[in-house]
């Protein structure tokens, strides 16, 4: 890997939304971190470990790749 950060986006508040609009706190619980970690997460200042990344699939029913994109390298 080169110097630059890896990038993961994410689609949680619109999940979130389709999902009978979901509170962060709603979601936080059901998948074990802190309302401010999804906030962090949704903001994209923060990538979830592998592990929460499944437990937010799971929570939607869809698969990891549709919950989370990566988008390779940015350059500092």
């Amino acid at each position: 890997m080169g110097k630059g950060k890896a990038k993961i986006a994410n689609s949680i508040r619109t999940l979130r939304f389709h999902a009978g609009e979901m509170t962060q706190a709603e979601l936080a619980q059901r998948v074990g971190v802190t309302r401010q970690t999804i906030l962090a997460m949704e903001q994209g200042r923060y990538s979830p470990s592998l592990e929460v990344a499944f437990r937010i699939a799971r929570v939607f029913g869809i698969s990891i790749e549709e919950a989370f994109q990566y988008e390779g390298e940015t350059s500092n």
